[in-house]
């Protein structure tokens, strides 16, 4: 038997994982790196830097036994990760208890109605919460007055125009996931070297099986063709997708539930000096071109690069906005005092597809592994709701194999 997989995304990645040693497999990847939004830069040797910030959790359980099976589980490292807040020209720290009360952006009474939210997180079942807006819901919790001066910034700078349509099943799941936390910050997960490592070691592993990986290689067209497909002409007896519904359909398959996609830019900086105050993730409340200022190297100490590193995050709907690496350039200049002197390098990584907007009633677009003769995997699939993570696409690459070789026995 021989499969195609559409993505070398990690969900692609580990489909193909479970299934090359019972089939042949053929990897597309429309770009030069795979990996999707795993991919690195080159950093040094041995060294490589995420175009986009990663980082896993202590519930990752899936993620966890696929290092170990690979062998590289002995590389992950636990560290503390510090938050703040950057609010009319100053950065609030909101990593601990103390931090918390002296943040002057909100009452006492919001303060208290905040951390029961986030009590309350751990609890809930957010998938019940799927048809309530975002905004609905926090402000029955907290208050009108919490959700303007805490919410919505978060909100606007994640999701843009339609932050008013996102679900409280996904404000809910992000922040139960981030209630992982002590005095001294949340506990995350970083691969010693960069989730580089996984990367470079999956292909190691599926190339030693005999997997082709071929980049720069779209998928273009789709046909079917009896019972098996077409892939850019090819024969082939199943096809797994992990590109996004509409991309899909572009090229030739199923019309499909309109699942809402968004993009991202993500900038990272080699700088001469640590910017955030020593905090590791820094939301932005106000007009910035970004809507987080991550200091990496607040996370993973910088001896390990020789510099600061700094990523800025931005989203965007349709095309990337005009003049956007010039724009956030100049404004995390001036906003952070940094002269172009002390900015070794920078770099901006696009993907227009890098993730589902949770919509309110998102629960009922999501497709099964099975549909039209196709097999369908990726950040759109069961495991990544509420929120995409490393882990879902880990399990959603592995449910996809087990659905390919349960309907070929």
């Amino acid at each position: 038997m021989n499969i195609c997989i559409i993505g070398s995304g990690l969900t692609g990645l580990v489909a193909a994982y479970h299934l090359s040693n019972t089939a042949d497999v053929e990897i597309l990847e429309r770009s030069p790196d795979i990996g999707g939004c795993l991919a690195s830069y080159d950093h040094g040797p041995d060294t490589a830097i995420e175009k986009f910030y990663h980082h896993c959790f202590s519930g990752d359980k899936y993620l966890f036994q696929l290092l170990e099976e690979i062998g590289i589980r002995d590389r992950l490292a636990w560290r503390k990760g510090s938050t703040g807040y950057y609010v009319d020209g100053a950065i609030y720290p909101l990593t601990t208890p103390v931090e918390i009360l002296r943040y002057p952006h909100l009452s006492l009474v919001d303060k208290i109605r905040l951390g029961l939210l986030v009590l309350g997180s751990r609890t809930i079942d957010a998938e019940t919460l799927d048809d309530i807006p975002a905004r609905v819901f926090a402000i029955r919790r907290c208050g009108e007055h919490a959700y303007t001066s805490f919410f919505e910034p978060l909100l606007r700078s994640k999701f843009g125009d339609m932050h008013d349509q996102v679900s409280a099943a996904w404000l809910m799941s992000r922040v139960s996931i981030r209630s992982n936390r002590g005095v001294e910050g949340e506990r995350l997960g970083y691969l010693d070297g960069g989730f580089q490592v996984l990367i470079d070691r999956l292909e190691e592993d599926l190339t030693a099986r005999g997997c082709i990986i071929r980049r720069e290689t779209a998928a273009t067209a789709l046909r079917r063709t009896g019972e098996g497909w077409q892939v850019n002409g090819s024969p082939c007896d199943a096809v797994i997708s992990t590109i996004s519904p509409a991309a899909l359909q572009a090229i030739g398959g199923p019309e499909l539930a309109p699942i809402p996609y968004q993009g991202a830019a993500c900038m990272t900086l080699g700088l001469a000096r640590e910017v955030t105050d020593g905090i590791y993730w820094v939301n932005m409340k106000g007009d910035a071109p970004y809507g987080a200022v991550i200091g990496h190297t607040n996370f993973i100490a910088d001896g390990r690069y020789g510099e600061h590193i700094v990523y800025l995050a931005s989203y965007y709907r349709g095309s990337v906005p005009e003049r956007l690496e010039e724009r956030m350039l100049a404004d995390f200049r001036t906003r952070f005092g940094v002269g172009q002197d002390e900015i070794h390098w920078h770099r901006l990584a696009i993907e227009d597809a890098a993730g589902p907007v949770y919509t309110t009633g998102y629960r009922r677009l999501i497709q099964p592994y099975a549909r039209a003769g196709l097999y369908l995997a990726g950040m759109f699939s069961a495991p990544n709701y509420p929120e995409r993570s490393m882990e879902g696409a880990v399990i959603a690459g592995r449910a996809v194999a087990r659905e390919v070789l349960g309907t070929v026995a």
